[in-house]
């Protein structure tokens, strides 16, 4: 789609998804698997502030960084508000993502919650980079609270260990949480009952599923490609039938193992 810039006349977007005819999503598309980073975006701002588009998006094949303008109007933003990963993704992603599906496409509903995904994610990366390497400003604030002693060098080196290993107990000890609530049987189940475990399908069988898929593409819809756990493996089925089993994973074991039929 040509989008004239000033006295550029004939630049074209590499890909423009329409609404009603009218542009509603920009894609510029950098080498497959390339590094991305704002310095590539040069021709989306441009396109952006031309059109009367209200997404842009910089990808690479791999990773889809989702721009719109919350900050000034018809102005892209320098940050995403949602990427979406392709090869690394999470289910809340999946989520996301299907608001942009033509059968659910709602503008407002999207640039509504733009604002809130914009910070959280910010929010979850600045955690995430602090239970590496937790910040000096952040250290600093935690030996205000907790101790009344100047922040001299010792101090901040001994609660930037202590910070760190208090992150990693605290992850710990919330995992371990969850994992005693899902075994632990029902007190309040009635007596003579056998207690059933409860099954918890993972983010590893869940990628499982979706490699399968990825696979089998070509041969046959992935809709049709279903997930049925069990307690010690997950079966993956055509219909979600037990007599047309393709695989069965175990990914819940030291060693990972994969049956065929």
């Amino acid at each position: 789609m040509v989008a004239d810039v000033g006295t550029k006349k004939g630049e074209k977007v590499d890909y423009a998804i329409l609404c009603e005819g009218k542009p509603i999503i920009l894609f510029e598309c950098k080498k497959s698997g390339g590094d991305l980073n704002i310095s590539h975006a040069s021709q989306l701002f441009r396109y952006f502030t031309t059109t009367e588009a209200r997404f842009g998006v910089l990808t690479n094949g791999l990773t889809y960084p989702f721009f719109t303008d919350l900050e000034q109007p018809n102005i892209m933003d320098e940050k995403p508000f949602f990427e979406f990963n392709l090869p690394d993704y999470k289910e809340r992603d999946i989520e996301e993502l299907r608001k942009f599906a033509k059968t659910s496409f709602n503008l407002e509903e999207i640039l509504a919650t733009a604002t809130e995904l914009k910070y959280i994610r910010a929010i979850q990366n600045r955690l995430a980079g602090w239970l590496v390497s937790p910040s000096e400003e952040f250290v600093k604030l935690l030996v205000g609270e907790l101790r009344a002693s100047r922040f001299t060098p010792a101090v901040k080196e001994q609660f930037t260990q202590i910070t760190k290993r208090a992150f990693e107990q605290f992850i710990l000890e919330r995992i371990n949480e969850r994992l005693k609530s899902a075994m632990t049987p029902d007190v309040s189940a009635p007596t003579g009952v056998t207690w059933v475990p409860t099954i918890v399908t993972t983010d590893q069988e869940l990628e499982g599923l979706h490699t399968v898929r990825a696979i089998l593409r070509g041969i046959i819809s992935s809709k049709r490609i279903k997930l049925r756990d069990a307690q010690n493996y997950c079966a993956i089925l055509l219909d979600d039938n037990n007599r047309k089993p393709i695989c069965r994973l175990w990914l819940n074991t030291p060693k990972l193992r994969i049956g065929l039929f």
